[in-house]
């Protein structure tokens, strides 16, 4: 399997253009009627790669494509590294640095923070066993114009907005114009793996304490880059 290994690319008029597109979408519920048949994870990257030859990417085709791939561990597995204490990230495809692929195993109870996605799209597919995802509103800073990162938040603690399960082959969608989320495997005997596809992709986001609003910012790390294990640094 090719996979391109440029992880992060400068600002250009794609990237502008993906940050506008977040300020509308909503994700598609199912796919659509028109588009590349997608039979392998291969025909995923590849679909991927061509959606984002140009700079003006039809983000409702990167949906579809997410939508339309059926999962088969033969073809992630090797991407599929484990950590018995947290979630691990693992990058399958770097998009010539335009998107990242990545595959995030959760253990039994594992679960993320409250975090945004650096004004970029997120699309998550659960490949194995079940998600949930938690959705908080996007809290206002009391200074937009504040540059700390861990500035307070004017809303003692986040608002949730919605909680949702997502199975296996189901898609969730994300931006920071819809909000925060949290996802965790809800399960204490089964583990769960999911693919998540970033756009533009980024080096840091911002996590936030839910009883206080307090946000700082973290950095984003691999566990492992195309099925290989990243040394012996772990992630944040």
């Amino acid at each position: 399997m090719s996979v391109s290994k440029v992880e992060v690319g400068t600002d250009n008029s794609q990237e502008k253009y993906l940050r506008e597109l977040t300020r509308n979408y909503k994700a598609l519920e199912k796919p659509l009627k028109y588009g590349p048949e997608i039979d392998s994870l291969q025909d995923l990257i590849t679909a991927l790669h061509k959606e984002f030859d140009t700079d003006y990417v039809d983000i409702e085709m990167v949906n579809h494509i997410m939508l339309s791939y059926k999962s088969d561990p033969s073809e992630w597995r090797k991407f599929a590294k484990f950590d018995r204490y947290k979630y691990t990230r693992n990058l399958v495809d770097a998009g010539n640095g335009k998107f990242n692929l990545i595959i995030l195993c959760w253990g039994e109870g594992h679960a993320s923070s409250i975090h945004d996605h650096s004004d970029s799209h997120c699309f998550m597919k659960m490949l194995q066993g079940q998600l949930t995802e938690t959705k908080f509103d996007m809290p206002y800073s009391e200074d937009e114009n504040d540059s700390n990162n861990n500035q307070q938040y004017t809303a003692s603690e986040l608002q949730e907005i919605g909680k949702t399960t997502v199975s296996t082959n189901e898609v969730c969608y994300i931006n920071d114009n819809i909000g925060l989320h949290q996802v965790e495997n809800p399960s204490h005997t089964d583990t769960a793996v999911s693919l998540h596809l970033y756009c533009p992709p980024f080096n840091s986001c911002s996590v936030f304490h839910k009883n206080s609003g307090k946000k700082m910012s973290c950095p984003v790390t691999f566990w492992s880059k195309y099925g290989v294990r990243e040394g012996s640094k772990v992630q944040d």
